[in-house]
Order: C-alpha cells, then sequence, then structure tokens
C-alpha cells in the first residue's frame, strides 16, 4: 500500500509538473515568505501538544468527512487549542490537495504541515510554494540518498522535516539523518495494522532534544494520556477529530 501510495503521489506531481515547471515552483518556494518555526511551536512543554489533521478519507477508513471548508476546520481546530495543522494533499485516497493546505494556510498563524506521500524535489518545492512550514518524509517510502537529499532540501527551504518510522531500523536512519522532529506511526502503511504499543518501545530510544511525535491510535482522551506516559510531545490526530465535533475534542483531548 506504501508503496501505491507513494507511486500514485509522483505520477500527480509529475502531472502538475507538466503544468507548472519545476523551475517556476522552485522561484515560488524561494520566494515565498519565511516558514514558521515549527519545532517551536512543538517542542517540549508541561503539556502534550496536539497537531491537528485536515483528513477527509484513508485507505483503511474510506470516507471520513465531506470538509468542505478545510480552512474554517483548521480554524477551529486552532480556537481549540492545537499547536499545529496537518493537511492531507493527497488526492487519491486521501482526497486532499494542495489547495485545502493554500486555503488553511490563508487562515491559521500556526504552523502548516504538507502531509502527502513526497519522493521528489518537486513536491518539497510545491510545499514550500504552497507556504508549509513542515513536510513529512516516510522513512519507509525512501532509500538513504533521497531521504537524505529530501530532507536537506525542505532544510534549505527554512521548512522543519516530520521524520516518520515505524520500526526501531527507520527510527536509527531519521535519527542518523540528523532529524530534530520524529514521528513513530503506529499504523503500518504496508499493511494498514494498528500497533498501539509501538511508540511506547520506541521512545526510550530518541534522544531528549528530538521532538517526539506520535501518531495514529487515538480516538478518546486517554490514548492521548497513554502517548503522554510514554514521553510523547506532540500527538498528531486527525479521524478522532474529523468525525466529532472538532473544538470539543480537541479539548478533551487537550485536557489529559
Amino acid at each position: 500500500m506504501l508503496a501505491e501510495l507513494t507511486a500514485g503521489a509522483a505520477h500527480d506531481a509529475l502531472a502538475r509538473q507538466e503544468a507548472v515547471s519545476l523551475a517556476a515552483v522552485e522561484a515560488e518556494a524561494i520566494a515565498a515568505p519565511p516558514a514558521i518555526d515549527a519545532l517551536a511551536a512543538l517542542s517540549h512543554g508541561e503539556r502534550v501538544k496536539i497537531i491537528a489533521e485536515v483528513k477527509r478519507a484513508s485507505p483503511s477508513r474510506g470516507h471520513l468527512a465531506e470538509i468542505a471548508d478545510p480552512a474554517g476546520l483548521a480554524a477551529d481546530y486552532e480556537r481549540g487549542g492545537a499547536s499545529a495543522i496537518s493537511v492531507l494533499t493527497e488526492s487519491r485516497r486521501f482526497k486532499g490537495s494542495l489547495d485545502d493546505l493554500r486555503d488553511v494556510r490563508a487562515r491559521v498563524s500556526l504552523p502548516v504541515l504538507r502531509k502527502d506521500f513526497v519522493s521528489m524535489p518537486y513536491q518539497v518545492f510545491e510545499a514550500r510554494a504552497a507556504r508549509a512550514d513542515l513536510v513529512l518524509l516516510i522513512v519507509a517510502a525512501l532509500d538513504d540518498k533521497t531521504l537524505a537529499e529530501l530532507f536537506a532540501l525542505s532544510s534549505e527551504l527554512g521548512m522543519t522535516t516530520l521524520v516518520e518510522t515505524h520500526s526501531a531500523d527507520e527510527l536509527s536512519r531519521a535519527l542518523d539523518l540528523g532529524a530534530r522532529l520524529v514521528g513513530v506511526n503506529a499504523r503500518d502503511l504496508s499493511t494498514f495494522e494498528l500497533d498501539k504499543t509501538l511508540f511506547a518501545r520506541l521512545a526510550p530510544t530518541i534522544p531528549d532534544d528530538v521532538v517526539k511525535v506520535a501518531e495514529s491510535a487515538v480516538s478518546q482522551p486517554s490514548d492521548v494520556a497513554a502517548y503522554r506516559d510514554a514521553g510523547a510531545d506532540v500527538v498528531l490526530i486527525g479521524e478522532a477529530l474529523v468525525t466529532n465535533d472538532p473544538v470539543s475534542t480537541l479539548e478533551s483531548f487537550l485536557a489529559v
């Protein structure tokens, strides 16, 4: 599934590149206003922080929510206490777009993450051109050379990179890269199976100066509390927010 998602996202990016050249997108990315410092926004605090996600659908659950106004939802998240906004921009299985990200960026003052299956420089330039402050790189989807190149490019453009892992080996690769914001996803993106204990097993091996992000397997406040107790600085939440009242649900998660 991960290979399919990554290949599909690359195919769609190449189609966009036919319409808007790499040189044009690169120029727009370089000319964009400076990115917001996401590390500062997400760094360790007295309470767990939340990246709230704009997410219409997923391969594992199908349709989740219409979200006709992604910027309005992001504004609700900001009002509810989120520390950053994640926007799914993959169109085939998650029904998102870069227009969603642009709309969200124009509405909120929080850091905004482009969450997609990024495997080529064009997609990184697109993210910054659309005013993303963070970009997701999934270790399992990339070889070491590509991972390092995309990580370096994201940094050169002033963005923070959320480097996502799902095993001890992938975590080691992320740390060797010098990642300062590391995610541990309870959902295996190859099989889409969940392992709720994964973060707790891997977190002790993540250095204290790295911001630890727990991803997936959150449906109620006790799940956030468990991640917090296991050492998470940040929890990324999508499905539970888009399928319930976003503000009250977010507030209940932040209250743990």
